[in-house]
């Protein structure tokens, strides 16, 4: 027996009820969405760093087969409708979290940068999320196409990435070609940690030995 999903969007004061079966393209990005804001929510309320290191390889690992089910299937299917603004937008999104994606992968320090980081990550996709539900996909949705057909290659695409395993992507390129350094933020907030103990020693000692100094 085939499942629905009931999806619900609003736009200002309307609402709309969508029934949508559960291979529908929509309904599996819709199911992906409520996935990876479940996981945020669990971070947010982890109070120690095992569960919390947890929570984030399962966000990561969902989030980059949910970015490529879209890049390859969905948003060449829908853009042309859609229009370039909106999906122009979508993409720069994308960008910017696989920046974040890669960064975590390289810093396996697991320090406060490191959870601070996936906080960014978790606010820009469910900034995301809310214009894809809220625009792109009630504009996509208007296309007369077979949306359990694009649903059924969305599905056997993700097993085939769940087996063989996630791509390389330019992201990914561009942070390595750092020649693993830290990334700036956490970098810059080292330096500036260092320089204050340097300063505050060197105070100390021009402290214990004015004659020194002034000579």
């Amino acid at each position: 027996m085939e499942i629905e999903l009931l999806v619900i969007h609003r736009e200002g004061d309307a609402m709309f009820d969508w029934i949508l079966p559960e291979k529908h393209a929509i309904a599996i990005l819709k199911k992906d969405h409520a996935t990876v804001k479940e996981l945020f929510a669990r971070f947010e309320k982890a109070k120690s760093r095992s569960p919390k290191n947890k929570i984030i390889d399962q966000a990561i690992a969902a989030l980059k087969i949910h970015a490529i089910l879209e890049e390859e299937l969905f948003y060449p299917t829908v853009r042309a409708h859609v229009g370039s603004k909106l999906m122009n937008e979508a993409d720069e999104e994308h960008h910017v979290a696989k920046v974040l994606i890669a960064e975590l992968d390289r810093n396996r320090s697991k320090n406060d940068h490191y959870y601070a980081k996936f906080t960014v990550l978790a606010e820009s996709v469910r900034h995301h999320i809310k214009e894809e539900e809220n625009e792109m996909l009630p504009k996509a949705k208007e296309l007369d196409i077979d949306f359990e057909a694009l649903g059924q290659k969305m599905l056997d695409r993700k097993k085939q990435l769940e087996k063989d395993g996630i791509p390389p992507d330019a992201e990914h390129a561009m942070i390595a070609a750092a020649h693993g350094k830290e990334d700036s933020p956490a970098a810059a907030a080292k330096q500036r940690k260092s320089y204050r103990k340097a300063t505050a020693s060197s105070r100390s000692g021009e402290a214990r030995n004015p004659k020194s100094h002034a000579s």
